[in-house]
């Protein structure tokens, strides 16, 4: 019986699934900062950990997923 190549290794499966949870980190620094009333302004939507935090994780997130799908799965 022949070997089943697949193609994509554990190591690209790991690091798609570190990419995944990097990304969801960003999207959850960037949740909040709602007024329970409509007409009061929040300035905490403005804070560092949404403006330059939550978006670093992201990238960070969407680069490490481009270099598990280019890595070659061969090389392990």
């Amino acid at each position: 019986m022949e070997k089943q190549n697949f193609v994509f290794g554990k190591k690209n499966y790991l690091l798609m699934v570190a990419g995944v949870v990097l990304m969801t980190i960003g999207y959850m620094l960037m949740m909040g900062g709602g007024s329970e009333d409509p007409n009061v302004f929040n300035p905490d939507i403005f804070s560092k950990q949404r403006l330059v935090f939550a978006p670093i994780f992201i990238l960070a997130g969407l680069l490490v997923e481009v270099f598990a799908i280019m890595s070659n799965p061969g090389n392990e």
